[in-house]
């Protein structure tokens, strides 16, 4: 307990036991194992938590009225590079080898310069709108997390003439941006590991794996903004 990072060996050595015993003690007596950290985005003040908090009662508010009726007429966008190389996760390198193998290697490599900027719109029934940034172009984004190109009163302005309700994005919450946890995690999972010559070659890849999804793939990814938001209220952000 004073040290909870020392080593099971540094423990057999103080107290002069074999390592198996004390594996066996920590795990089976004690009933613990060793955690690494888990990385977040940022550390939260009050205020950002309270606001945390409001959205998701916000969101809970919504679907208590009619869940149905809010989900089939919720938007929601984002932006993702697209990379013509992403190299593969370590957990997507693992592999199956005899117990006796040596552990297979891998150079670490960076991902490669060229890339593409989508703009994803989707909803419960599946994407509405894929927009590329040409080269050397700029855009005005549509909806709705913190990033300064989404918020610019023309922006804003023209959503409120178009009939649309902005939901407010507190800062640092992934979790509550559907594109990010949901589809855009998944998607790159598959471009991972996989070389592309050119951006057309790319964007081909993610359109093709877009159009295979079924449509119950982009109404959960919408559903789960229920729980998620009774999670942080749980938690109070």
């Amino acid at each position: 307990m004073e040290d909870r990072q020392i080593l099971a060996k540094s423990i057999a050595e103080q107290l002069g036991i074999s390592c198996e015993w004390v594996g066996s003690i920590i795990h089976e007596d004690l009933d613990m194992r060793k955690l690494s950290v888990k990385l977040v985005p940022k550390c939260l003040n009050a205020d950002q938590k309270r606001q945390w908090c409001h959205l998701s009662e916000q969101l809970l508010e919504f679907f208590r009225c009619d869940p149905n009726d809010f989900l089939s007429g919720m938007v929601a966008m984002d932006e993702t590079w697209l990379y013509h190389y992403e190299p593969e996760t370590k957990k997507q390198s693992m592999e199956w080898r005899r117990s006796s193998s040596t552990h297979p290697k891998k150079f670490r490599v960076q991902k490669f310069a060229g890339k593409v900027l989508a703009s994803i719109f989707w909803n419960q029934d599946g994407i509405l709108l894929i927009d590329y940034l040409g080269k050397g172009q700029t855009m005005n984004l549509f909806l709705h997390d913190n990033a300064p190109a989404h918020w610019p009163l023309s922006t804003q302005k023209k959503l409120v003439y178009l009939g649309f309700m902005c939901l407010d994005h507190p800062p640092s919450s992934l979790d509550l941006a559907p594109l990010d946890c949901h589809l855009f995690s998944e998607l790159k999972k598959q471009l991972k590991g996989h070389h592309f010559s050119s951006d057309v070659e790319v964007i081909a890849a993610t359109e093709t794996w877009l159009d295979g999804q079924p449509y119950e793939f982009f109404l959960s990814g919408l559903q789960k903004l229920e729980l998620w938001a009774k999670k942080y209220m749980e938690l109070r952000g």
